[in-house]
């Protein structure tokens, strides 16, 4: 199954016989903004306008726990993550489809949780919001309540130990700028730099200037040349388990499995005890 769907597609299977569950996820990754610049606010995003049916879903809250130890963004409480997903009609007998506004790292956490809790079929809207077509709508739909009942997977979820071994034994993709994962500027983390022997395989160059994604072939052949090849165990890590979500996204189009460290370099930089390695070399 495709990880990913056109907004023609979805326009399609929105009039069809099962049409599938549309969550809306904007988000933007909060940084030092200038004195008295408001936050971004996905919720006031969505109340503007969005695809007719789209139920909005916020990260922070639903689709990560509280900033800590483990990170800016960890894993969320499977109770309050289930909660979310049933009240928005999530069930396992009807397709899912996931957008932001474009850039599509929220949509891609949302895609990642609820394939790696079970869910059979969910997709990401190509080119998020921006790529749709039809008309919006300000109403905030109210749907029956869904039946998902999460299930976490045995595999697919690296932990610190478990990236820093995957950096030794097979191959670990840092999906952050590659200014960051060189040490040469942090704007969030306590430390710059990145996990030694990880390789550097920013996010954004896995889509075009319009935000979707390159074709698979092309992708395919990105990571192959940083080593996925045949047979390799692929792990992905970024700052906080957003844009790596991402990364896996781009990965699953190129046909190539790969397991998500979620707490990410924001969980990885919070402990001294930790190795960091800078520069443009993986050790």
């Amino acid at each position: 199954m495709n990880a990913i769907i056109t907004a023609t597609e979805l326009a399609s299977e929105l009039t069809g016989d099962n049409p599938p569950v549309v969550l809306d996820v904007r988000w933007q990754l909060s940084v030092a903004k200038a004195a008295g610049e408001p936050p971004f606010d996905g919720r006031a995003a969505y109340a503007s306008g969005h695809v007719p049916g789209a139920v909005y879903v916020d990260l922070d809250r639903e689709l990560a726990g509280a900033p800590g130890a483990r990170g800016r963004h960890p894993l969320p409480d499977l109770a309050v993550f289930a909660a979310a997903m049933r009240r928005a009609g999530v069930s396992a007998a009807r397709p899912v489809v996931v957008y932001d506004g474009g850039q599509g790292w929220a949509a891609a956490r949302a895609w990642w949780l609820l394939r790696w809790t079970g869910h059979p079929n969910v997709r990401v809207l190509d080119g998020g919001l921006p790529s749709w077509r039809g008309d919006l709508s300000v109403d905030e739909p109210v749907p029956s309540e869904g039946d998902f009942d999460p299930a976490p997977a045995v595999g697919g979820l690296l932990d610190a130990d478990g990236a820093a071994a995957l950096a030794r034994s097979g191959v670990l993709f840092d999906a952050r700028a590659g200014e960051r994962y060189r040490g040469e500027v942090e704007p969030i983390d306590p430390v710059g730099g990145h996990i030694p022997g990880a390789v550097s395989a920013p996010t954004t160059e896995n889509v075009g200037p319009d935000g979707r994604f390159l074709p698979a072939e092309e992708l395919a052949d990105r990571f192959k040349a940083l080593g996925a090849s045949d047979g390799t165990e692929v792990g992905v890590y970024c700052g906080s388990g957003v844009s790596g979500a991402h990364e896996v996204l781009a990965l699953a189009v190129a046909g190539i499995p790969a397991a998500l460290y979620v707490g990410s370099w924001s969980e990885w930089s919070s402990d001294p005890a930790r190795p960091v390695a800078t520069g443009p070399d993986p050790q």
